[in-house]
């Protein structure tokens, strides 16, 4: 008995992420182009579910007119040299679809997946890697070619299916992420610090979310989207898990909790104020005469010895001398 696929999943290695960024930056930085590669990796069913587990990539030229979409190039000769090349050094790596640096998904992708699909048999999956600097949360965005019935009827045509996209490495390649992220971490960053910068990123990509709920909602109710009933009970289940906290129990017991942090971190600052300035004290004590000593060596009187001198040298001048007494 064969089983159904209710959905597709992705999993992007970080190789995958690093030479698309690689290709970025050698091909199309600091200009409006993207930079298209081929996905390579193994595919398989668990339990209902069509799982895509992208391993390793590479680059494909290719070439599009920025004022007309309409005309671009895919060298698919280069294509299938490079596969049948990656396939002599792994041959369960196969071709599970394509990659682009997007940000968006743009008119020819449709073409390209068609293309892409003559390699690899099946429906390839299309990931969009944003490759800029200052991305909130994950940089992919998975999506598969389905077919489309209009309302009418008459025509079908495909369309872009967004599906669900996680990154996962396995134990060598979480080592090597590792290295690298110790190399670009600022080492005079504390650990508190980089956890509120983790915190207010999280924060940041939950309120880009909700703006794009937000603004979906409002163009169905314009009536210039048509409505999902997926995304809907989705939409449902999210408001029927959020919990309710307008409980005076609840709203209490927040009150009390956020006080108790806050006097812990106020008698922690009034602690190491104290400590610091105790520590300064001790050193001035500590060091107390050597400053006289390091102003001697330098050549540096002090302010009354100066004083004391100028004094004995004034009474010096003003005595008479012996030849005018005789």
């Amino acid at each position: 008995m064969s089983t159904t696929v209710t959905h597709t999943e992705v999993i992007v290695h970080p190789l995958v992420l690093l030479s698309a960024t690689d290709h970025y930056n050698r091909i199309a930085k600091d200009t409006r182009k993207r930079v298209v590669g081929v996905l390579l990796g193994s595919r398989e069913r668990r339990k209902n579910v069509d799982t895509v587990d992208i391993t390793n990539s590479f680059a494909v030229p290719f070439e599009e007119e920025l004022n007309n979409p309409k005309v671009w190039f895919l060298d698919h000769n280069f294509l299938d040299s490079m596969y049948w090349m990656f396939k002599k050094v792994n041959t369960r790596e196969e071709i599970v679809g394509f990659y682009s640096s997007g940000p968006k998904i743009k008119e020819n992708d449709l073409k390209i997946s068609s293309m892409i699909k003559g390699f690899c048999g099946r429906e390839p999956v299309f990931v969009v890697i944003d490759v800029r600097p200052g991305t909130v949360g994950l940089p992919t965005t998975a999506y598969e070619a389905v077919e489309e019935v209009e309302v009418n009827g008459k025509e079908i045509h495909r369309v872009f299916k967004h599906i669900s996209c996680s990154i996962a490495a396995e134990e060598a390649e979480e080592v090597g992420v590792e290295h690298l992220l110790r190399d670009i971490n600022d080492p005079s960053t504390s650990t508190v610090a980089l956890q509120i910068q983790r915190k207010v990123n999280g924060l940041t990509g939950l309120l880009n979310r909700l703006s794009e709920i937000k603004e979906y909602l409002e163009k169905i109710v314009d009536g210039k989207m048509p409505i999902n009933n997926q995304i809907t009970y989705n939409l449902q289940n999210i408001f029927n898990l959020l919990p309710n906290l307008n409980v005076e129990e609840l709203v209490r017991s927040m009150l009390v909790k956020t006080n108790d942090i806050h006097l812990v971190i106020y008698l922690s600052s009034l602690i190491r104020s104290v400590l610091a300035l105790h520590e300064l004290l001790t050193n001035k004590i500590k060091y107390k005469g050597m400053d006289d000593v390091l102003d001697k060596t330098a050549g540096i009187e002090d302010s009354a010895e100066a004083k004391e001198k100028d004094t004995l040298k004034t009474e010096k001048a003003s005595s008479p001398s012996p030849v005018a007494k005789k």
